[in-house]
């Protein structure tokens, strides 16, 4: 099998995978035996898969093509192992997440396992895995607890909520919110006066509204915020946050066995916090930068 196959890679804060170093831009050959989960390039098929190996509070992602002797595990998730690799672009964590939308409608059984719902006061719910549900509409809602599916929704005074695995919620409405428990899994929203809330383990909630939210309770996760006048919170172990210039952060420290041991805020430019820098709080509950 020599075609190319368009997938997704995860990697560490330096562009590694399993010690080895890639580069974005460049291609890549592997000597030797493919085998899936033992030897060659690994990539996934559905970005939300990729969450699984690379969670998205600490790695960075990107668009590739697997081609050459490729192989696959039976039973198994969408990862595959191939001889040869091409990193073809980096991919921020909404971009990698869209990605994955749009894999999903592409798998989707278009008559089944998808609702769509454009009318105002509406709402869409899915309960299918690799499945999605969507809702443009005002005052409504788009549920989703299947695994590796999508709940989207950019409806103004509207919900997104998603509580499977290696899944997305998303939400690009003002006075909206987006909320994710799954583990390993990404709540996102762009809209104003807004929230995205994320419970689950090496999970990120990202918000770039002004005046909004992005909280994280979820142990070694992340909180991100890029509006004015907003709030990064992540209070589970191991937690980090960033805000950018008018914003302010909340962190805990917790010991081994979760229990609070500090927690402080601070607003950008204060207490020596920089902007769009990720901090965490130390066991003397001081804020200290982090990766």
């Amino acid at each position: 099998m020599t075609k190319e196959i368009v997938t997704f890679k995860g990697f560490n804060k330096d562009l590694k995978c399993r010690g080895f170093q890639f580069a974005i831009g460049e291609t890549f050959h592997h000597d030797g035996k493919v085998e899936a989960c033992g030897s060659g390039f690994h990539a996934c098929e559905c970005p939300f898969d990729v969450f699984s190996y690379y969670p998205p509070a600490e790695s960075r992602y990107a668009e590739t093509i697997s081609f050459g002797i490729t192989d696959s595990e039976e039973g198994g998730d969408t990862k595959i192992a191939s001889s040869s690799i091409t990193i073809k672009d980096e991919l921020t964590l909404p971009q990698f997440i869209q990605r994955g939308i749009e894999w999903i409608w592409s798998k989707i059984d278009k008559s089944l396992e998808q609702q769509i719902m454009c009318g105002s006061w509406s709402a869409a719910t899915n309960t299918g895995n690799r499945s999605a549900a969507t809702n443009t509409g005002y005052q409504s809602a788009a549920t989703n607890t299947g695994n590796r599916s999508a709940a989207t929704n950019t409806g103004d005074w509207s919900a997104a909520t998603n509580t499977g695995n290696r899944s997305a919620a998303t939400n690009t409405g003002d006075w909206s919110a987006a909320t994710n428990t799954g583990n390993r899994s990404a709540a996102t929203n762009t809209g104003d006066w807004s929230a995205a809330t994320n419970t689950g383990n090496r999970s990120a909630a990202t918000n770039t509204g002004d005046w909004s939210a992005a909280t994280n309770t979820g142990d070694c996760s992340a909180a991100e915020v890029s509006g004015s006048q907003s709030v990064a919170a992540s209070l589970g172990i191991e937690g980090k946050a960033r805000a950018s210039e008018g914003g302010a952060i909340v962190l805990c420290y917790r010991d081994e066995d979760g229990e609070l041991i500090h927690i402080r805020a601070s607003k950008v430019g204060e207490n020596g916090i920089m902007p769009n820098t990720w901090y965490q709080l130390d066991k003397d509950g001081e804020f200290v930068e982090c990766e």
